[in-house]
């Protein structure tokens, strides 16, 4: 049984119903809270678990590992993980502004110009806040944040993924391919590559991933290129994503069997850091950036992320 809130959700054979209570007084934008909601069950995609190998298997023939620039990706260790259901796409800035508006977080950003660029949002296709590009977080307390909120408006128990179930999913169930793009390989599209004054927002996407090494804040709305074959999108490229894990160098030697989750508490004395996948939006040219196995930390107060929620429940959710 889903449990009770504002909107009571009922799954039903593949359906979900929305039965309003009350007129949502001081809830100005309830229709777009049950939208979103809606929107946010919808598509999430079940992967059903498994066994796989997490880390940097190596090239299928030689063996040569795919990531070359650290070692963070070995030893390649096996894990077990249960079912559950992950975003399709990551989130956007018409979702992410709703959640900062709806809790009162938008204020936090509004008179600090170095965070202003991480809480807006626009209607024109050619923005790179459009509300359909995926958002950027100003840190990693916001991120969790979304999920937790978007946990509270469905009844389900939404939160970010763990490193281990966002490259299982990238990976398609743990397949040993370098990219989560539709065939494996990437095909780069040519956007947002030098030089910068040529960029132009009307350009249609190609290739199926952006991956690229340009500083500015442009990307393609969700979803602009093919899926992988577990139907998620922009696992490669885009932005690069925030998981739950604190981030440890070596975790891979000492990662738990079943349903690892990362350290308990932040390894080290240095500042904080959370385990961030898909570097591909932050620089090509370090080898390895953008597949699949490339994982890296980046400070929790640090801002640029995007990211994607999952909901675990062993069972198909919809």
């Amino acid at each position: 049984m889903i449990p009770k809130c504002r909107d009571k959700f009922f799954v039903i054979v593949g359906v979900l119903f929305l039965s309003a209570c009350g007129n949502h007084a001081g809830y100005p934008n309830a229709e777009s809270l049950d939208r979103l909601a809606s929107k946010s069950v919808a598509n999430q995609v079940f992967v059903k678990g498994g066994t796989f190998e997490i880390g940097d298997v190596g090239e299928k023939d030689t063996g040569t590992p795919h990531v070359t620039w650290n070692q963070y990706s070995r030893p390649a260790k096996a894990v077990k993980l249960a079912g559950y259901s992950i975003s399709k796409y990551e989130t956007t800035w018409g979702e992410f502004m709703l959640y900062l508006k709806e809790t009162g977080h938008l204020d936090r950003y509004d008179d600090r110009p170095s965070q202003r660029r991480y809480a807006q949002v626009s209607d024109d296709p050619l923005s790179p806040y459009f509300r359909q590009k995926p958002a950027r977080a100003p840190n990693f307390a916001e991120a969790e944040g979304y999920c937790d909120w978007l946990g509270k408006q469905t009844g389900l128990p939404f939160a970010l993924p763990t490193e281990a179930q966002w490259e299982f999913a990238a990976r398609s169930r743990g397949r040993n391919i370098p990219y989560a793009t539709d065939t494996g390989l990437v095909e780069k599209d040519p956007y947002l590559r030098p030089p910068r004054e040529y960029i132009d927002p009307g350009t249609p996407p190609e290739g199926n991933a952006l991956i690229h090494s340009s500083a500015t804040f442009e990307r393609r709305s969700v979803g602009s290129y093919p899926p992988n074959p577990l139907g998620l999108y922009d696992m490669t490229g885009n932005v690069a994503e925030w998981t739950r894990d604190w981030f440890q160098e070596d975790y891979y030697e000492h990662i738990a069997m079943n349903n690892p989750s990362g350290p308990e508490q932040p390894v080290g004395s240095h500042t904080p850091e959370k385990t961030v996948r898909d570097w591909a939006g932050h620089g090509e040219y370090m080898a390895g950036a953008g597949t699949v196995f490339f994982r890296s930390g980046e400070p929790i107060d640090g801002g640029g992320n995007g990211f994607r929620c999952v909901v675990n429940s062993p069972e198909p959710i919809n």
